[in-house]
């Protein structure tokens, strides 16, 4: 079905007729509508690759995740990615996920930058200093980083304040008695890790208390079990527990069920950032550091990658959320 049959139907040029269907400003509404209509009833779509070489765009977005550690086996990042791409195609723009090993001599994304295969990458899990995003600002493409880091020039980032997740639940268990407050969290010098574990940190310290139960672990529920049974074994063991992941948080859930320490007169108290995931054994309703709703979070993010790639100014497109704690059943006081 051509343009020239919907031109002809209704008395239009078939220049008229493309603008309206690719979205130009010049055409009127009543027109637009008329041509849709007419579209839509004979069964026409545009050519999208030829529309797309036409205005420049190539309505797809890129989105950069490390390979080390794999954040796929994350149930949260998972369902961020999902909303993310949700978000993206009901704007018609496909993601793109690229897996980046940080570790070899060429990156993968930047084959997808210098062929200019898509209009913008959003970049996952950055760090202190991500010399990703010092590539890409040198280079003055457009990327949405998910995370803050130190660069030369303002930037568009997206983050949850993480320092103030942890630093909030430590202090509550602080201020529930507790003296002895271990920290399990991801072994990896990600932005949002060192944040996190830098909230616990200065909260302990701002009390006088020792940080002697960090225990840095790959984030895997096998190690945080592990990692619980070990410090639970201690002459003087931790009174309450912080995790910086919910793979962390499982495992440690699962290894108090175990010693029949997660509820009763001798419970130990957990707090989990993220919760538990959904497939956890764990039925207990646990205190959580939560980052808001995954579809909030992916109408946020394709948000700003849209009026990213429209021309607004990175310094303009910064925005930091705070979280939410829920204190649920495994806040006690020290015994």
């Amino acid at each position: 079905m051509s343009l020239k049959a919907i031109a002809a139907q209704l008395g239009l040029s078939v220049t008229t007729v493309s603008r309206a269907l690719n979205g130009y400003d010049d055409v009127s509404q009543e027109t637009r509508a008329r041509v849709e209509a007419e579209a839509a009833r004979r069964g026409y779509r545009p050519n999208t690759f030829a529309r797309r070489l036409k205005m420049g765009k190539i309505d797809a977005v890129g989105l950069v995740f490390p390979v080390h550690p794999v954040p796929l086996n994350n149930s949260v990042f998972m369902e961020m990615v999902g909303e993310i791409s949700r978000e993206l195609a009901q704007h018609e723009v496909d993601l793109l996920l690229i897996a980046d090993d940080d570790l070899a001599d060429s990156h993968s994304y930047m084959r997808l930058v210098q062929s200019r295969r898509v209009d913008a990458l959003i970049v996952a899990h950055t760090l202190d200093n991500d010399p990703r995003l010092q590539q890409l600002q040198t280079m003055n493409f457009p990327f949405l980083a998910l995370g803050r880091s130190r660069l030369p020039q303002p930037y568009a980032w997206f983050d949850f304040d993480n320092y103030a997740g942890t630093h909030q639940a430590t202090a509550r268990l602080i201020g529930l008695g507790h003296r002895r407050i271990a920290m399990l969290g991801e072994h990896n010098s990600q932005a949002f890790i060192t944040q996190r574990r830098e909230g616990w940190r200065d909260a302990l310290k701002a009390h006088q208390l020792d940080d002697s139960g960090l225990r840095m672990l790959p984030p895997t529920r096998r190690a945080g079990y592990k990692a619980v049974l070990e410090l639970m074994a201690q002459s003087s063991p931790p009174t309450a527990i912080v995790t910086d992941c919910n793979s962390l948080g499982d495992g440690a859930a699962m290894a108090l069920q175990t010693l029949n320490r997660l509820q009763g007169d001798r419970a130990v108290s957990l707090v989990v950032y993220d919760g538990l995931p959904p497939d956890s054994i764990v039925e207990m309703n646990v205190a959580a550091v939560i980052q808001s709703t995954r579809e909030g979070v992916g109408r946020q993010i394709v948000d700003m990658v849209q009026r990213l790639i429209a021309g607004e100014p990175a310094a303009q497109l910064q925005v930091l959320w705070q979280p939410d704690f829920l204190e649920g059943d495994t806040l006690h006081p020290a015994g």
